[in-house]
């Protein structure tokens, strides 16, 4: 859209912007929403073409897209669309290419022009106040004003000036042109013209100039350069001409397609305009609209069905901020994920930075820094938009008694790891210890919450995703289980008189970053599963995984893999009734006694046992006893 010239010094020109591009597929009426009845919107109808490549956007055809263009423009004069809707009579044309990872943007406007042959002879151009006398003029800016704020016809580009004997002026529209043939003294071709300079006329004249002569035959054309200061018709800026014109030969075949002209030139030349946004913009903003655009490209080629916002959205703890907590940080950032918590009481020591990706050398400094503080400033370092909070906790593990005077301490580390786990949508357990992971995954059955647990051996890893809660509204399906199903202990202290080797992670470099990609992967799946936490567990490789009706693939139980033996595998464990973290005795029992439950859990190794049942099951076990053939050579399989 233009308007008129409001300002002596500066035109007003073209404007394309967003609310410019249809929203919905009838551009007819999103034309019409943009622009109607606005005085400041006169609409000029285009098109848009965005190639995807720089080469294809140099390899354009430009000369055919402008005559495609300019022969819209010739067949609306000859049908009389335009003496109509004489906005179709100004056109433009945009060719461009964004290369949104540098912010560049290639582009080249047109504004087709049908050419004159021979071109129109300016014989007279002065202000409209020298052409009018005084009286005209008043009475012409007084039409002018009228037909301005007329919400009718304010949007109404090209118009007739008709002055009568008595220096009284009407504006009408131009299909009227001849019934304004009697008993008027002067009668003038008006535009609205968004160019300011004194001595030429604006583009839009030209195919104006083409609609009179194709059909009126006139031969010679007063004309009137509209412009406005301050909203308000001004004879000083406005210009009156006379254009003398010889009607081209053929211009009255419809099939006769005259040249056309109107790209625009850069610089004196014919070439295309390029600018690069990226040193003027925010570079939060950029890293922001860099990582969205990768994940937007992954679902416009690939995944339709990515649901970016729940991603987004997903609010994450990561109980543990060593290898594993590190690789599984990024990998949520890389996915979109923008809230992310960290938890973990150890400080940055000087073998971390080599296979914790987060930490550096000062990090380890005058004693370390604590790796929840030192990893939510890396992260903010890699990605500003991330939201990230870090929290220097311990979490409170069985089969480490807690002395009389620290249980307070205790207790509201509990109530800390409660709510944190509560404010969560995704809890991922990657601490060191095996019953460091009890009291999250107990936390995590009870209020239902996303659990995905990965652990290293040497050369092995263990992911997984807990099914859900005991009491969770689902159906009579038995229910996946969750880390500590397939145990028939309780977790006790794994940390007393352990040697070196045992007190440091001791594990191939290439596993933490494989297991913390599945971890994340996991989460994904679990987000575009249908039946999401309460999903069954897939196999891969089965005839009945599901993975055909899945974007994203089979949504396994657990994965485990060897490092050994370069191979992976999917298993698929049921919850267990004994299960010291997740079944329903355990989770009524915290239900019910709360923190001195928890207390008690911690305090007595036994009592988890007691509790399940699991003591009188290795009771039995033990009584148990099986008699040998010693004379039998045959092989019992169980």
């Amino acid at each position: 859209f233009y308007a008129p010239c409001s300002h002596p010094q500066v035109s007003n020109h073209l404007t394309l912007i967003a609310e410019s591009l249809p929203s919905e597929s009838n551009e007819q009426s999103s034309t019409a929403a943009t622009s109607g009845g606005n005085r400041n919107r006169c609409p000029v109808p285009g098109i848009l073409y965005n190639m995807n490549t720089i080469e294809s956007f140099h390899a354009l055809d430009k000369k055919s897209l402008i005559k495609a263009e300019a022969k819209k423009i010739w067949d609306d004069i000859h049908t009389g669309k335009a003496v109509e809707d004489s906005a179709v009579l100004s056109r433009f044309l945009l060719i461009s290419f964004a290369d949104l990872k540098k912010w560049t943007f290639h582009y080249w406007f047109a504004f087709p022009a049908l050419v004159l042959d021979p071109p129109a002879t300016l014989v007279d151009l002065r202000r409209a106040s020298q052409y009018f006398s005084l009286e005209e003029a008043k009475s012409v800016s007084a039409a002018c004003n009228e037909w301005r704020n007329s919400s009718l016809t304010a949007d109404v580009p090209f118009f007739l000036v008709c002055i009568d004997p008595n220096s009284l002026a009407t504006v009408k529209h131009i299909k009227d042109w001849e019934t304004c043939q009697s008993d008027v003294n002067k009668l003038l071709f008006g535009f609205y013209d968004p160019c300011h300079l004194p001595n030429n006329p604006g583009w839009p004249l030209r195919n104006f100039l083409a609609l009179i002569s194709v059909r009126w035959n006139l031969k010679s054309v007063r004309f009137l350069c509209y412009r406005e200061n301050r909203g308000f018709a001004d004879m000083g800026l406005s210009l009156v001409g006379e254009a003398l014109i010889t009607v081209p030969q053929g211009w009255r075949d419809h099939q006769c397609l005259p040249n056309a002209v109107g790209w625009e030139q850069n610089k004196g030349r014919q070439v295309s305009r390029c600018i690069n946004l990226a040193k003027s913009m925010d570079p939060t903003r950029l890293a922001i609209s860099a990582a969205d655009l990768n994940l937007k490209l992954m679902r416009w080629r690939a995944l339709p069905s990515l649901n970016l916002n729940a991603l987004s959205s997903m609010k994450c703890l990561l109980l543990g901020a060593g290898t594993l907590g590190c690789q599984v940080a990024r990998m949520l950032m890389a996915w979109g994920v923008r809230k992310i918590t960290l938890v973990d009481n150890g400080r940055v020591a000087m073998s971390n930075p080599l296979r914790q990706s987060l930490y550096t050398l000062d990090d380890c400094l005058n004693g370390g820094e604590y790796k929840a503080t030192a990893a939510v400033k890396s992260l903010g370092r890699i990605f500003p938009a991330v939201d990230a909070e870090g929290v220097v906790m311990a979490i409170p593990m069985p089969g480490h008694p807690v002395p009389s005077q620290e249980e307070d301490n205790v207790l509201e580390d509990c109530r800390r790891l409660h709510d944190l786990v509560d404010s969560h949508d995704a809890v991922f357990l990657l601490t060191d210890t095996r019953e460091s992971r009890w009291l999250p995954t107990l936390l995590c059955a009870n209020t239902n919450k996303i659990t995905i647990t990965a652990a290293l051996g040497f050369d092995s890893f263990l992911v997984m995703r807990h099914g859900a809660g005991p009491f969770s509204s689902n159906d009579e399906r038995q229910r996946l289980g969750c880390y500590f199903c397939s145990d028939v202990v309780a977790p006790i202290d794994s940390t007393a008189n352990r040697t070196l080797d045992q007190q440091c992670t001791v594990t191939r470099p290439g596993l933490a970053p494989i297991a913390s990609a599945l971890a994340v992967e996991l989460l994904v799946g679990i987000l575009h599963h249908p039946q999401g936490i309460f999903a069954d567990g897939e196999l891969a490789n089965s005839s009945n995984s599901g993975s055909s009706e899945q974007p994203l693939g089979v949504l396994p139980h657990q994965i485990r893999g060897s490092l050994s033996q370069f191979s992976q595998m999917t298993l698929v464990g049921h919850s267990s009734d004994s299960c010291t973290a997740c079944s329903s005795t355990v989770v009524s029992e915290y239900r019910e006694r709360g923190l001195e439950f928890i207390l008690q859990a911690i305090n007595h190794p036994t009592y988890l046992e007691d509790l399940t049942g699991l003591t009188e099951l290795m009771k039995s076990a033990s009584s148990f006893k099986l008699d040998w053939d010693d004379d039998d050579d045959d092989c019992v399989e169980i």
